[in-house]
């Protein structure tokens, strides 16, 4: 085990690009290699993390059901909050220590010893955005930086690497910084302004993002066939 103990699945959106599967189970539940999105990343991040969180919102008994009975530590309920909702409203706000933030719609292979690294090496900032290089057809938070200190997130104009769903948060400390807003667009902005936003140096060996039924059927038959 590393540093960081903990880790928060973020799985409350319905996936309104993947209707009609969604309208019989939540995204997370997507089946995936056997299993489903969200338990085969619960299997993998296990390997390395103590205690996994899991936010549910829409189907949310079925899925706190499902995350549970795959080794989840807490289920919050973040039916109709918002994405940072958690951070200042759960007993994890009283959490002074780093830990994992990531999307249940991911699939992800992570080098963990580097990135605490990292994250040591930029003095535990209180958040620390792990970035991708941008993926043709996937819309995303586009990072600017000087140096490792994030100076705009940016969703119209390009840069080499934008969000991932990744970070590694202290919520203990974003809750001494930042107010409580609609996103963590609205967090993240409060910390560009004190210089407190870090992008990390590593990137993940993996990333996939599933976001349309047919992310999900490439993602299967890539699997079938490795």
């Amino acid at each position: 085990m590393g540093i960081i103990k903990h880790a928060l699945i973020m799985a409350a959106g319905r996936g309104q690009r993947m209707i009609p599967l969604t309208n019989i189970v939540p995204k997370p539940m997507a089946p995936y290699a056997g299993s489903t999105l969200i338990a085969k990343g619960i299997e993998q991040i296990a390997k390395r993390i103590e205690k996994i969180h899991v936010t549910v919102g829409y189907k949310g008994a079925m899925l706190a059901q499902h995350v549970i009975e795959h080794g989840a530590f807490s289920v919050w309920n973040t039916n109709d909050k918002s994405n940072s909702w958690w951070i200042y409203n759960t007993l994890l706000k009283y959490l002074d220590e780093p830990i994992y933030v990531l999307t249940c719609d991911n699939v992800i292979d992570l080098d963990f010893d580097l990135l605490e690294n990292n994250y040591q090496e930029f003095g535990n900032a209180p958040c620390m955005l792990v970035p991708v290089v941008p993926v043709p057809g996937l819309e995303g938070d586009y990072i600017f930086r000087d140096g490792n200190i994030v100076t705009e997130l940016n969703r119209y104009k390009s840069s080499d690497i934008y969000c991932s769903g990744i970070q590694i948060i202290n919520p203990y400390k974003l809750n001494l910084l930042t107010k409580e807003g609609k996103d963590f667009y609205f967090v993240w902005e409060q910390l560009i302004q004190q210089k407190q936003l870090v992008v990390s140096s590593i990137y993940p060996r993996k990333w996939l993002a599933v976001d349309t039924i047919e992310h999900l059927s490439q993602l299967n038959n890539t699997f079938l066939h490795n």
